[in-house]
């Protein structure tokens, strides 16, 4: 077993390595490449470096464009290092060809270029004196010497960024384009929005704007995160498709005299916000037995009675559903430890893989191919998985800038203050002098008799006391989602929902690559106890999916409650990624051996 050895940056290299020389031979490892003695038991040089880049992220501005491409492109380091020694695999960017008679250490190529690869795109990156020291160390970690770097490996690291600085992410340009928004910003602290088309995007303006996972952010006006990411150079989608490689069609569009789908949309999110509060009682069933099974693009799935993997029947599991709307709006939301959606599906595709080893299952690509060890395994599912996620975000991003469409927050609050939301619905309302009397259902809103109210989450007590319901009768011109207060929704235009493609693409992946659309054994699943938007869950919400297409239907329903997209966005997502998905997968076979 190798010694981990730390060393402050400030101390010079050669001290370092003296440091490393000794700590192997103190515990038999050689001062020279030994990666198979260091990685943790069960896992691949492939995985550690992963989980490295996870960790990058999470310290990082979360961008899920940025870094579905850096799990894309350093999965093609590790792959292609590993595919040049393979005589029936193939490199998919790289040309480097290792050195004739020469010794080349496979696993500690694989690590330096990995190490290539993110020490160069998280150089500038927020926390970028942490991740390049903990990239660092991690070679350390792994008996190698950082100052001794193995020359394929750091090739093959260099031909790939080299190969992709000028892919259209405008990476030179801090992956900064211009766009041009026609709406002003909606300013969360006050009531109501102008618009100038209630069918575009709208920026939000703060008091105080953070992102989602905590950083601070210099201007209180979201900037557009991506706009030009449909025209990035993709993985398996159409290259030639200027700037939207799969057009889903349009979404519900407001217009004079045919606004009943728009309005229908914006009234689902309401109808989702008013079932936030566990008071109500509600209680449903949320085990694979009855939820789940959907159809592609569709909510019309009741479950599977019966788990194919055990022959046994799935348990119920009831829980309220308050509960459960407010677990999976949170979960969902950016990953369990702010890592993306893109980083999330990685975290998932890496306990799927823990799992199989778990059960004592062998590895094989597509569920039936001659077994392949671990690293392999890894290297193929990063491959495949991160070259979908790549072409995940390039399609959704896609529409995003050619539909440029609205938002919920914004749709909610337009409507409501012109008196455009349907009240054939009960939690839709006029305010009326009856109805805001003392004690009546909009009592507080006797000022604002003739204006819409809606029944909804309301993070914080503006009308009631401190002990105020979670969800209440409050004016639809200042509605806002179940989210942070200093994020609310993301930088950039609803539809397509970039969740719903990332998590059915991921979802395709993983299908195709264990030959079964269920999860190791028939059931995976997370466990809920804590929540950071609101008050906590009543009791511990225990999220179990039968499917890969289960989970990512999750994922794409989280974000109507979580009052960031209507329904189109989600549906269409979920279709956009499914091809997405099969399209990646088609072209990793090509490469494999």
């Amino acid at each position: 077993m190798c010694l981990v050895v730390w060393f402050p940056s400030l101390i010079g290299m050669r001290i370092a390595v003296a440091i490393l020389i000794l700590a192997c031979s103190l515990v038999g490892c050689s001062a020279g490449p030994n990666t198979a003695a260091c990685p943790p038991a069960g896992q691949s040089v492939a995985r550690v470096w992963n989980e490295s880049a996870l960790a990058a992220i999470r310290r990082d501005f979360p961008a899920p464009t940025v870094h579905a491409r850096n799990l894309f492109h350093t999965s093609v380091a590790m792959w292609d290092t590993w595919a040049a020694f393979d005589p029936d695999a193939r490199s998919y960017l790289s040309e480097v060809v290792p050195p004739e008679g020469d010794a080349v250490d496979r696993e500690a190529a694989v690590a330096f270029a990995a190490h290539t690869v993110l020490s160069e795109r998280y150089r500038m990156a927020v926390g970028a004196d942490e991740s390049l020291a903990a990239f660092d160390q991690l070679l350390v970690d792994l008996c190698l010497d950082p100052a001794a770097p193995e020359p394929f490996g750091v090739a093959v690291g260099e031909a790939i960024l080299a190969a992709t600085i000028d892919d259209g992410s405008k990476e030179a340009d801090v992956y900064v384009s211009d766009f041009d928004v026609v709406n002003e910003p909606l300013v969360i602290g006050q009531p109501g929005t102008e618009m100038v088309d209630p069918n575009r995007w709208q920026q939000l303006e703060f008091q105080v704007s953070m992102t989602q996972n905590g950083q601070l952010l210099e201007s209180n006006v979201q900037e557009y995160v991506g706009p030009h990411w449909g025209s990035v150079v993709p993985f398996a989608l159409p290259s030639d498709a200027d700037g939207l490689p799969i057009d889903p069609g349009p979404p519900p569009l407001f217009d004079e005299g045919d606004d009943e789908e728009f309005r229908a949309a914006a009234l689902e999110v309401v109808i989702a916000s008013s079932r936030l509060d566990p008071a109500d009682g509600v209680i449903i069933d949320i085990g694979p037995g009855r939820r789940g099974g959907n159809s592609l693009g569709r909510n019309d799935g009741n479950g599977r009675p019966t788990n194919p993997i055990t022959g046994d029947d799935y348990e119920p599991n009831e829980v309220k559903a308050a509960d459960y709307y407010r677990a999976i709006a949170e979960f969902w939301a950016d990953g369990p430890d702010s890592e993306t959606p893109p980083g999330h599906w990685n975290t998932l595709a890496n306990q799927v893989s823990d799992e199989l080893a778990e059960r004592g299952d062998e590895y094989r690509i597509g569920g039936d191919g001659e077994a392949v060890d671990r690293l392999q395994w890894d290297l193929t599912m990063y491959f495949a998985l991160n070259g979908a996620l790549h072409d995940a975000a390039v399609a959704a991003w896609g529409a995003k800038a050619h539909y440029d469409y609205v938002r919920p927050i914004s749709m909610i609050r337009w409507l409501g203050g012109r008196g455009l939301l349907s009240e054939q619905s009960e939690v839709v309302d006029t305010v009326t002098a009856e109805s805001s009397a003392a004690g009546e259902r909009h009592e507080g809103l006797a000022e604002h008799v003739g204006e819409t109210a809606i029944l909804a989450w309301a993070p914080e007590p503006v009308y009631f006391g401190e002990d105020a319901a979670p969800v209440r009768w409050i004016l639809a011109s200042e509605w806002v989602p179940y989210q942070r207060r200093t994020f609310v929704t993301p930088a950039f235009p609803g539809y397509v929902s970039g969740h719903s493609t990332f998590s059915r693409a991921a979802a395709e992946i993983l299908t195709a690559l264990t030959g079964s659309e269920y999860f190791p054994g028939g059931m995976a699943g997370h466990v809920v106890d804590e929540l950071e938007f609101g008050d906590d869950v009543t009791e511990p919400v225990d999220l179990g999916w039968a499917t890969y297409f289960d989970a990512a239907d999750e994922a794409g329903i989280s974000r109507i409650y979580g009052g960031i997209h209507i329904e189109a966005d989600d549906l269409a997502g979920r279709v956009m990624g499914a091809e997405v998905g099969r399209l990646a997968w088609a072209k990793a076979e090509g490469y494999l051996p």
